[in-house]
């Protein structure tokens, strides 16, 4: 079973969208796909990225019918902050996330496992976000915005992936009311750099191809 972390340069990037597609795409190639949140934030009744993972993982994969919604999300607080600030006193509960993982990674071939915000969130007085991909053996695949600034975030982003030495890949989650200023600012840049950036929805296929060079 293989797993890919799904982390971002920020909040509100695109991360869910960006899994719902992929979900979509793996499972059109024949895998039995999975979703996994360990940790959401801003919850006050039900943890709506988790839901929407979820419906999307149930209606692709038979062997997740049984699956609820604290398996996908086995934790939540309610304040809309990083982990570390959304727990006040409480410990972060491993066993929940651990079981909760066991229990999935069982049901699919590729397991897509969502982060909170960017790679430096606290989650506790140990933990970032990042070490999740070495938690759960994971790629990772970073997801960038396409406002100005992007090339600040990925850049930095990246930077931090290749000294932590972790296998990643990258993309760029290009909203439409981005699409102009992205393409007159940002994509010159990614072209020289990168030579071949993933921008989503449109380069689903090719990054498909590259994901799975890593199962």
């Amino acid at each position: 079973m293989k797993r890919f972390f799904i982390s971002g340069t920020g909040t509100n990037v695109g991360k869910t969208y960006t899994t719902l597609m992929l979900m979509e795409y793996f499972a059109k190639k024949g895998y039995r796909v999975g979703a996994f949140k360990p940790i959401e934030t801003g919850v006050l009744e039900k943890p709506e990225d988790g839901e929407k993972l979820l419906i999307k993982a149930k209606k692709l994969n038979p062997d997740f019918q049984d699956i609820v919604i604290k398996d996908i999300v086995p934790i939540t607080f309610a304040l809309p902050a990083a982990p570390f600030v959304a727990k006040k006193n409480q410990k972060i509960e491993y066993e929940k996330i651990d079981l909760a993982f066991e229990k999935l990674k069982k049901r699919c071939d590729v397991l897509f496992i969502e982060g909170a915000g960017g790679l430096m969130v606290p989650v506790d007085e140990k933990y970032y976000m990042i070490d999740f991909a070495t938690y759960f053996d994971a790629v990772t695949l970073l997801v960038s915005h396409g406002k100005l600034g992007c090339i600040n975030d990925t850049l930095l982003s990246l930077n931090l992936l290749k000294q932590k030495k972790l296998p990643h890949l990258w993309c760029v989650n290009l909203k439409e009311d981005d699409k102009n200023d992205f393409f007159k600012t940002t994509l010159p840049y990614y072209k020289y750099y990168f030579k071949n950036p993933y921008i989503l929805p449109n380069d689903i296929e090719t990054l498909y191809d590259k994901m799975i060079n890593f199962i």
